[in-house]
Order: structure tokens, then sequence, then C-alpha cells
């Protein structure tokens, strides 16, 4: 008999499927349980409610956003492209479910979630620039960041390492920082 994680880990698993597929508000728990093969009121055992496995699902995606941010405001000194490259590799890493979060709008922001990310947002700004950035200096980093997030989606098939270099490398330009590639040529 599987345990009640690995059975709690399964549901997640199918409903993320179901999710990618047909959307949260028109995938049913009846149907994730039969396609489990479970009852109902098992799936229940695991979570009361869709809002609650949707939860389940971005919860720990939003606690390695938070402690990622949380490790870089704690740093004396943010190096951009550091902060840059670790920002791509969390989204290269969840590209899959970013797909689905960014389907489903409007379950977020029924979850909050929104406003959360907006206020990553300018968390990151604040990282690059200060207290107190101006308009400019916000808009080319809401730019790079949406940037990198934007290009672990839309370039799936590109090979991780030629991703991450060209997407950081444009961060780095929208941002006006010099790249590595850039500085070399000049030295």
């Amino acid at each position: 008999m599987p345990r009640p994680s690995d059975t709690k880990q399964r549901i997640q698993e199918v409903a993320r499927e179901l999710f990618a597929q047909r959307g949260v508000q028109r995938t049913g728990l009846q149907e994730i349980a039969d396609r489990l093969g479970i009852t109902k009121p098992a799936l229940y055992y695991h979570f009361s409610s869709r809002e609650e496995l949707v939860r389940s699902i971005v919860q720990p995606i939003i606690d390695e956003e938070e402690a990622f941010l949380a490790d870089q405001e704690a740093l004396r000194k943010v190096e951009p492209r550091a902060l840059l490259e670790g920002y791509f590799d969390f989204h290269y890493r969840h590209r899959k479910d970013m797909v689905l979060m960014l389907g489903e709008l409007t379950t977020l922001a029924d979850l909050g979630l929104i406003e959360l990310v907006l206020a990553w947002r300018g968390r990151l700004v604040r990282l690059l620039y200060g207290p107190d950035p101006t308009l400019e200096q916000a808009t080319r980093a809401v730019i790079a960041f949406g940037g990198i997030q934007d290009c672990t989606i839309q370039f799936a098939d590109t090979p991780e390492d030629e991703l991450r270099r060209a997407a950081v490398d444009g961060a780095c330009a929208a941002l006006g920082i010099k790249t590595r590639r850039a500085a070399g040529r000049r030295a």
C-alpha cells in the first residue's frame, strides 16, 4: 500500500498533467481521482479542495523564490550577473509549472500570488538599484527579469547552458551591464 506522501505526490503529478491539458478550472477533482484509480474521498483525505491542491503545487516554488531573494538581500553587495543567473536557474528549473501558472492567472489572482510576484519584482529592482530606483532603472529591470522568465518558457528546446548564456547576456544588455563576452573583446 502506498504511503500517504507517495499518494499525495501522485495526486500532484496527475493534477499538474491535467491542469496543463485542460486548465485548473476545467479539471475536476473527480477526474483526478479517476485517473489515479482512487475514490474522491481518498483524494479529499490529502487535499480538501482544488485550491489547496493548486497551492500545494505552487507553494514549494514560492518558498524557493522567497529563499533566493532573502539570500540575495542578505549579501553585502549584490553582483548583478550572479543575481540574473540565479533568477534564470530558478525559472528554468520550474519552467513547466511556470507555464501552468501563466495559463491560470485568474486562479493565481484568487490565491493572492499576482501581488506576491509583483512584490518580488520590486525587491529584485531594489537589489540592483537600491531603495529609490529611477523609472528608467525600474523599467530596465522589469524587462530584464521578465525577459529571462519568458526565455525559459519560449526556448524550451534550447540546451540549458546556451539558453542561460543568451538570456543572461540579453538581460545584462537591457540593464546596460557589460556581458562577459563584450568585456573580453575589449580587453
